[in-house]
């Protein structure tokens, strides 16, 4: 075979146990840091906790608590796709690694269930198979904090609660699947986070049927700063495991990352299926370290919530990003800052870097220079989304990533001509 479209193939199997590895890696860390009996204190005051952005589950349940709520969530969404017998492909590391990230902020392990039970039941309904749309419902739990909101912080009878918040849930997920199917039409692919953008828009009607009957979102802006050096060693050596998993198992997988970075990103842009397991393992771990060093560079602290964007750049760099196409619109936050007209050692402005790397396919196909317009425009577009669904939208990044791919794509493809993949050669064999 040619060597330039020859890479060492994975069994989905053996994909499936680095998802499991990282699920243990996470419960390990937690139960270690504390083995007694606050951490389940901690795990109950994570799930009844209001979820309403933002909230750094480290602050509410512990260090320990928050990485077990993270681990066991990570697991059990492993397990669901092992079962479904998914191919793991860079769809499925997106996922996984999303729901490990807002695990720390805002999933927790009870909220998530009535959304995955609602899209089940779509596909029973439309005599599919149940796991169908697994993906859409796993990335359509960034509505989680509605759930906890009506279980426990309604003034309603318990039962009442309990079944409003199942249902609302399963409601939630029932529609997911046609409309992330018709709004991904609206930003072609250039928003990586297209769930976001549709929890965004169904929150922000839902959230006014709320506050239309007097319900008042509890504000939150809770972090835990104390944990800063530990958190930043954990993510370093992360990152290092995969760089090392990488190189370690295909000695060409650093020839195959070159290929990577000519992708634009656009979804779907899938590196395991175009350019090997091994190759997307180092691209994990590389982008996992320049989100964590961004961190460093502005002069931010290192909490749960910047540990779960951290997590969600790892995991979406199996299906879109790269280190070449996420660093402009880190750029482009940066630039912001620079100008004064914000702080990017803000934490949420440091979110806005790191989330906001869904619209690194508009730097992939256009260039450096649009990559940072994105990321400026990103920035400022971002600190009003959140009222508009009074933050029960997890990924309101990727909402406000929608509404700047909408805006800036249709006047990109009027005026620039988009960088050419077609040099780019395709794998004889992946799986």
């Amino acid at each position: 075979m040619n060597d330039e479209t020859n890479f060492k193939i994975w069994e989905p199997r053996q994909k499936m146990w680095v998802l499991a590895a990282f699920s243990a890696l996470l419960i390990g860390f937690g139960v270690l840091y504390d083995p007694s009996i606050n951490l389940f204190r901690g795990l109950w005051e994570i799930i009844i906790h209001p979820d309403v952005l933002i909230i750094d589950y480290i602050a509410i349940g512990g260090l320990g608590a928050a990485f077990l709520n993270a681990g066991i969530l990570t697991a059990a969404c492993t397990f669901i796709l092992s079962k479904s017998k998914q191919p793991f492909n860079g769809i499925a590391f997106a996922a996984v690694f999303t729901i490990a990230g807002f695990s720390f902020l805002g999933k927790n392990l009870l909220n998530i269930w009535p959304i995955l039970a609602g899209s089940t039941l779509y596909a029973l309904l439309k005599k599919e198979r149940a796991t169908t749309y697994i993906y859409i419902s796993l990335f359509g739990t960034a509505m989680s904090p509605i759930i906890t909101e009506v279980l426990f912080h309604l003034d309603f009878p318990w039962t009442i609660s309990l079944l409003a918040g199942i249902l609302l849930g399963m409601g939630i997920g029932f529609i997911l699947p046609p409309l992330a199917a018709h709004f991904t039409k609206a930003h072609q692919g250039f928003n990586l986070y297209n769930v976001g953008f549709v929890s965004g828009l169904l929150l922000t009607g839902l959230a006014a049927i709320f506050q239309t009957f007097g319900y008042v979102a509890t504000p939150n802006s809770i972090f835990a700063d104390s944990y800063h050096t530990k958190l930043i060693i954990f993510s370093y050596t992360l990152n290092l495991l995969f760089v090392v998993a990488g190189l370690a198992t295909d000695a060409k997988a650093f020839h195959y990352l070159k290929r990577a970075y000519k992708r634009s990103g656009q979804a779907p842009t899938d590196f395991i299926q175009l350019d090997g397991f091994s190759t997307t393992l180092l691209n994990i771990g590389i982008s996992g370290a320049v989100a964590t060093s961004y961190i460093l560079l502005v002069g931010g602290s290192m909490n749960g919530v910047l540990l779960g964007a951290v997590f969600t750049v790892m995991g979406f760099s199996a299906f879109g990003k790269t280190a070449s196409n996420i660093t402009p619109i880190m750029a482009g936050i940066y630039l912001g800052g620079l100008i004064g007209v914000w702080d990017t050692q803000a934490p949420g402005m440091i979110m806005a870097a790191l989330f906001g790397t869904a619209l690194s396919p508009i730097a992939g196909t256009y260039g450096i220079f649009w990559g940072i317009v994105a990321g400026f425009f990103h920035g400022a577009l971002v600190r009003q989304t959140g009222s508009f669904h009074a933050g029960l939208n997890l990924y309101n990044n990727g909402f406000a990533a929608g509404i700047v791919a909408m805006i800036m794509i249709p006047v990109l493809q009027a005026i620039i001509k988009p960088r050419n993949e077609k040099s780019i050669k395709k794998p004889l064999v992946a799986k």
